[in-house]
């Protein structure tokens, strides 16, 4: 059994084209865990377009494509419409819901496709489009245990984890980890004491051997954007520590971060969590980079 997990699109907010992106990338949320022949996508946002034409030279084509959206923010749909298997007869999309019968995510996709806001409805692409679900938030999917769990954010937000054979992979992107009173912030020099972590994303993250977690702010940045619902970097590297991640995954850069500031961000976090003796290998979410397992 491999598992493989690719990014296609790691920016929040709005599309960021720019050539202090080129690194990085400037597409928002999309995401590729696979293992083996069974195919899950995490988000829809601009890089799915992307993810779609290289799904087209695969051979053999993916049987089955399992769409999951954390929620249902501009960043995080806005690229199904230019999705190319969705007019495709030929590569059955799932588009799950938490629960039996929750068609939100199918009916949202569909909305932004009216004629309002794109020229081709959702009617007249392929039958291949259909509601899917979880219950009560887990189900078993081509042999892998896949379970959602909810994030802190306006308006709501789940993550994602998927498990099969000891193989961890962990989605949770926009999320804040509000700091609680008595801890040390803004700790700009990264020096202050582990943070305390909500304890139920400590169990969820807990041995993972990849963490693609919201890190969109510095603790400076954060500072000024308390309740926006994302989270400073110093605070992810603090849960991902404790939870003994192996590889933990800056995700969701800001859209005025620049790759520069992004490897400050990463190098930053690496000495924090090198001062906290913890075992983690630390890296920013780049666009086209594969992780293997």
């Amino acid at each position: 059994m491999a598992a493989f997990v690719k990014f296609w699109g790691t920016r929040g907010s709005i599309p960021t084209p720019a050539s202090w992106t080129r690194v990085y990338g400037g597409n928002t949320p999309c995401v590729e865990v696979r293992f083996d022949d069974v195919l899950f996508i995490c988000d829809a946002g601009s890089g799915i377009r992307e993810l779609g034409k290289d799904l087209l030279t695969r051979q053999p084509p993916p049987k089955d494509l399992h769409l999951f959206i954390t929620h249902t923010h501009w960043d995080h749909i806005q690229g199904f419409p230019f999705f190319a298997p969705v007019y495709l007869k030929t590569m059955p999309i799932h588009v799950y819901g938490r629960q039996s019968h929750d068609n939100t995510n199918y009916q949202l996709l569909s909305g932004q496709m009216s004629s309002e806001y794109f020229p081709v409805s959702f009617k007249e692409i392929g039958p291949n489009i259909s509601a899917d679900y979880l219950e009560n938030g887990e189900r078993e999917i081509g042999g892998v245990r896949v379970r959602s769990f909810p994030l802190n954010h306006p308006g709501g937000s789940f993550g994602y984890s998927f498990e099969k054979d000891g193989i961890k992979i962990v989605y949770a992107t926009d999320n804040e980890l509000e700091i609680e009173s008595g801890d040390t912030f803004p700790d700009l020099e990264g020096s202050g004491p582990p943070r305390r972590v909500p304890a139920a994303l400590l169990q969820v993250a807990q041995d993972a051997d990849l963490l693609i977690m919201d890190a969109q702010y510095d603790e400076k940045e954060y500072a000024s954007k308390r309740k926006w619902g994302h989270s400073c970097c110093f605070s992810v590297t603090d849960l991902a520590t404790q939870a003994k991640v192996k590889t933990l995954a800056l995700f969701h850069h800001d859209p005025e971060s620049t790759d520069q500031m992004i490897d400050e961000r990463v190098q930053a976090c690496r000495q924090r969590a090198a001062r906290h003796d913890a075992a983690l290998v630390i890296c920013a979410a780049r666009e086209g980079v594969e992780f293997k397992f």
